[in-house]
């Protein structure tokens, strides 16, 4: 009896034994196989954008662009802490996987900030980039002019803060999917939906306003007159539209006017250039959409005050320019204050204007082909 109870506790013991040796061996085969999953190599961007959420949104969108996550990277990174949301600085575009989850969870991007500013065309933009971003301007134009929608009003007129070490293509593509998502907004809140090619339509007009107007009190003043020349069939004829591209800072001359054959030149062809002028800001895009109703066909800068005298006249016009050519330029910049104009529009932008029947723009909007 005491030789079979012997037996039985022996044969318990090696039973244990072989119970916690195969605990043991699953935990250090669990112990490699992470090891060994935690030392694939990994391609990434060296620099890279995570936005607010969870973890599985993050690790969703991630996945999305091309890095195959899984839950047992959702554990891991977990166990680290959280992913550090904006933009993170990896270092390097070749890491093992462990290196790339820890520095999800600890890593920043050093951040430096540029100003389009409203007016300013794309093509000295870039070169503003190369400049600050250490980045090839060649390759930068040459990304922009392949998957820009237009030549120019891609990137909204604001100020960016975007981290040092991003690649042309990756900085460019962000500023024009920064940009839609805002255009789409504004339109949606304006008309209910976002036809791109509609919207640009708006744009474009939106780059003669930012380049004609002396001020943003002018915007909406500026904007009736287009809108009433084109109503009219009138050539635009204005200086500001062959201010496009490379020749943003040139003054505008009899010869620019007599040789530029482009869709710029307002002065030899009606209607709207092909393209917008120049990055645009929220309050020129606000005055495209909503001008001012006047009679108004004509104005010219004032030497006095930089601001402009508008009037529906050709006759006054000319009397205006008469008296220009004779006053000295004495104004050195124009403050730009926002009026009951301005305060208007952006009442409407915040606010569902679906809901109060804006027939003359929606009929508007739906005349734009």
């Amino acid at each position: 009896m005491r030789k079979m109870r012997t037996e039985n506790k022996n044969r318990n013991i090696k039973i244990s034994s072989l119970i916690a040796f195969s605990i043991i061996e699953f935990i250090l085969l669990a112990i490699i196989a992470i090891l060994f999953y935690v030392n694939i190599p990994l391609t990434s961007t060296k620099v890279l954008y995570i936005p607010k959420g969870s973890t599985k949104s993050i690790i969703s969108h991630l996945n999305k662009t091309g890095y195959e996550l899984n839950n047992v990277d959702k554990y891991i990174i977990n166990f680290l802490g959280y992913p550090q949301s904006g933009w993170i600085d990896l270092k390097s575009q070749y890491m093992k996987k462990a290196d790339f989850l820890y520095k999800l969870t600890t890593s920043k991007a050093a951040l430096k900030t540029i100003t389009l500013i409203p007016g300013e065309t794309s093509y000295f933009f870039i070169k503003d980039i190369a400049q600050k971003f250490n980045l090839s301007e060649e390759k930068l134009h040459e990304v922009y002019n392949k998957y820009a929608y237009k030549k120019d009003g891609n990137i909204l007129a604001e100020t960016y803060s975007l981290p040092y070490g991003m690649k042309e293509d990756h900085l460019l593509f962000y500023l024009f999917s920064n940009t839609n998502k805002q255009y789409e907004e504004f339109s949606k809140k304006i008309f209910g939906y976002y036809d791109k090619k509609k919207w640009y339509y708006y744009i474009i007009m939106a780059s003669i306003i930012q380049k004609e107007a002396a001020s943003i009190d002018e915007m909406p003043l500026v904007s009736s007159v287009i809108y009433n020349r084109l109503k009219k069939g009138m050539a635009l004829q204005m200086d500001g539209t062959l201010n496009y591209g490379e020749y943003s800072h040139q003054k505008v001359t009899a010869q620019k006017i007599r040789e530029d054959n482009s869709s710029y030149n307002t002065y030899k062809n009606r209607g709207l250039p092909d393209n917008p002028v120049c990055a645009v800001s929220l309050n020129a895009i606000k005055a495209a959409i909503f001008p001012v109703k006047s009679d108004f066909l004509y104005f010219v800068r004032d030497n006095s005050t930089g601001l402009h005298k508008f009037t529906s006249s050709y006759k006054e016009h000319i009397r205006n320019i008469n008296i220009n050519r004779d006053t000295k330029k004495t104004y050195t910049k124009v403050k730009k204050v926002e009026n009951k104009f301005d305060k208007e529009a952006k009442k409407i932008m915040q606010t569902d204007v679906t809901k109060q029947k804006p027939s003359s723009i929606k009929s508007l909007w739906n005349n734009v082909k």
